[in-house]
Parts: structure tokens; C-alpha cells; sequence
């Protein structure tokens, strides 16, 4: 019992990836432990170099930071942030500029804290933004992370979360041309994406029996099938089948007037058919503050809402708010996976608890 308390206990130690190293994403790491008040949640570990973190921050002339380097095999301190060294070499920095050389470093961080994660030296993952052209690969052929965390984790399918306070919205496919989306899209495939929502919302979420939007893909939701069959032939049928088997599943609805008319408060996730169809009024009301989240791998992983932001890359102009959510969301996911799971191995437990409590307030009732 005791070595099951100190284990629920433990820091958690969250392994980060740099992202593309001519980006934003080294720039909003050390800004978000600039607060140490975070170190008393976690311990992180950032996969990179001392020496392209040291010409970094001189880039930056951010003088109030610093690392706690570490070497590949020693111990990292739980109340500092840690850089473990995957690469020795001087590599030029290049702010701003998308190169093939930055690609490279970029998948190195990544496969590092992977590598990690696999070998329970870290208990999640967040990752910075990568550049989805200059990353690609013999090693890496993927159109983002969701996809490739899925091949190295045999996710399979797993879903796009984009996650801020109390709007989640997720997709039925991700990173695909528009012109591909129609024909991708079938019963099945929604129907299995309501489903992860449902399971993650309880998983993840501690969201006893959740409530779920579905969008249309047409506009106005085909207006049944006067612009488009897709809506009823495909997405009501889906709908309908998950209301029948007890899920609190509804839609089609039009995308335009249920962000419009803040619909989407009234649920605990909303299911769009593709990605801007959700994460651009995701981005419109939550840019900032959002945190993407990989749902449906058997592994927490979270990174921010923005990419690379080579516009503003060696600056010193890049908000770090929505990096910092993206560490907090993953404490908070780990914390509460944790909780489903030991309700679900002790249910017994928590209805043992709550009967006494009422139990209780009945006999002091009845000694007034």
C-alpha cells in the first residue's frame, strides 16, 4: 500500500521535443519554465543539445533562463528542466528559415523522446511544432506527429483532440487534401470516431456520460441532401446508431450557426468531419490557449495550438500560453487516467465512499 501511495505521488516526468530548431519552439519551452512554480508539477526533459540550446538563448538574449544539461545516461534533477544531450555536433542557426538541416534535428529531438517514452524513462509526451515539409524523410513520412506516434505506438487510428477549458472539438479526418475528404469519410469511420471521443471524454476527461455534437460536412448539413448526400446518407445514420445504443450522440449540425450561436456550450465534445471545418472556429475562439491533444493511443501526448512561427522565430515575440496549457493538459490527462483506471480495477471503492458519506449525513440527521 505504501509503495502504491508513492507511486501515485511520483513527479511526473514529461519528455519534450524541440521541433523544428529554426522555429518558435525552444523560444516557448523556456519561457514556460521560466516559471518554476510549474517545476513543483512535473519534471521535464528536453531532447536536444546544450549547444544549440546555449546559441539559442544567445540568439534570443534571454539571460534569466538556464538549463540543467544532462548526458544521455546520468540522472536528470526533478526540480529543474533538463536538456539531454541526442546530438553533440555545432549545428548553424538559422531563425526563421526553413532548411533541411533544421528537418533533421527536429526528427532527432523527436525520436529521442519517443525512444524514451518506450522505455518508461519519461510518462508522456509534449511536442513542439515541426515544419511538415522540411521533416520529411526516408525515416519520416508522415503529414504531422498524430500520424507518426501512431505508427510508432500501433494507435492505429487515433484522433486529432484539439482541447481548451471546455471545448474540445475532434475529427473524422486529419491531415488530408479537401479534395480527398468526401471519399474518405464513411459510417464506419464517423461511427468509430464518436466512439474514441466517448471513450477519451470519460477516459481523459472524468465525463461520467458525455455529450456529443456532430457537424455536417455540407453546408447547412446538406439540407437534406439538397447540397450534398453525405449528411444523411452517411453522417445521420452514424448519429442515430449511437444514440440507439445509449450515447448522448446528436447532429448533423451546421458548422456555421453552432459556433454562431455558441451551441457547442451545451457539449462536452463536438466531432467535425475535417480539420478546418473544426480546428479553424477552434483556433478563431481559443488561439493562444489551445492544446492538441492525441487521443486514442495507449500514450499522453500534447503539443500547442501553433506552428512554427517562423515569422516571429528569434524575436523574442512568441507567447508562450499556449505551450504552458499544453504541459498543464498533460499533467491533467496523466492524473486522470490514472483515476479511470483505478476506478475501473476498484469500482467498489468509490461506491463505498459515496454510500458511507450518505449513510453518514442520514445518522447525524437522525442524532439532532
Amino acid at each position: 500500500m505504501k509503495n502504491e501511495q508513492q507511486s501515485t505521488l511520483k513527479k511526473i516526468r514529461l519528455g519534450i521535443s524541440v521541433g523544428d530548431i529554426n522555429g518558435i519552439g525552444l523560444e516557448v519551452i523556456m519561457k514556460t519554465f521560466s516559471d518554476s512554480r510549474i517545476l513543483d508539477l512535473c519534471t521535464p526533459i528536453v531532447y536536444a543539445s546544450s549547444k544549440y540550446a546555449i546559441a539559442y538563448q544567445r540568439a534570443m538574449d534571454m539571460k534569466n533562463f538556464s538549463f540543467n544539461f544532462v548526458r544521455p545516461s546520468a540522472k536528470v534533477v526533478s526540480n529543474k528542466a533538463n536538456l539531454i544531450n541526442c546530438w553533440t555536433e555545432e549545428v548553424p542557426l538559422s531563425l526563421g528559415q526553413e532548411t533541411q538541416e533544421a528537418g533533421k534535428y527536429a526528427l532527432k529531438s523527436l525520436n529521442a523522446a519517443v525512444k524514451a517514452l518506450k522505455n518508461h524513462e519519461v510518462d508522456a509526451l509534449v511536442t513542439a511544432p515541426i515544419n511538415k515539409h522540411n521533416i520529411q524523410s526516408d525515416e519520416f513520412k508522415f503529414p504531422g506527429h498524430t500520424e507518426f506516434l501512431a505508427n510508432e505506438f500501433e494507435g492505429g487510428d487515433p484522433l486529432m483532440f484539439m482541447v481548451a477549458g471546455s471545448l474540445r472539438i475532434g475529427v473524422v479526418t486529419g491531415h488530408i487534401p479537401i479534395a480527398d475528404v468526401a471519399s474518405t469519410i464513411s459510417e464506419a469511420k464517423i461511427s468509430n470516431k464518436i466512439n474514441q471521443i466517448y471513450h477519451s471524454l470519460k477516459q481523459d476527461f472524468n465525463i461520467r456520460n458525455p455529450k456529443i455534437a456532430v457537424l455536417g460536412l455540407n453546408p447547412h448539413s446538406g439540407d437534406k441532401g439538397v447540397i450534398g448526400k453525405e449528411d444523411e446518407e452517411l453522417i445521420r445514420p452514424s448519429v442515430q446508431k449511437a444514440f440507439e445504443s445509449g450515447k448522448l450522440v446528436y447532429g448533423p449540425y451546421a458548422a456555421d450557426g453552432f459556433f454562431g450561436s455558441k451551441t457547442y456550450e451545451q457539449f462536452d465534445g463536438v466531432l467535425a468531419m475535417y480539420h478546418d471545418k473544426g480546428l479553424a472556429p477552434f483556433k478563431a475562439l481559443t488561439f493562444g490557449n489551445g492544446v492538441n491533444f492525441t487521443a486514442g493511443l495507449p500514450i499522453v501526448r500534447t503539443s500547442p495550438d501553433h506552428g512554427t512561427a517562423f515569422d516571429i522565430a528569434g524575436k523574442n515575440k512568441a507567447d508562450a500560453g499556449s505551450f504552458t496549457a499544453s504541459i498543464f493538459e498533460c499533467i491533467r490527462i496523466i492524473h486522470a487516467r490514472q483515476g479511470y483506471r483505478d476506478m475501473r480495477l476498484n469500482p467498489m471503492k468509490k461506491m463505498s465512499a459515496r454510500m458511507f458519506a450518505g449513510t453518514k449525513d442520514e445518522i447525524l440527521e437522525g442524532m439532532d
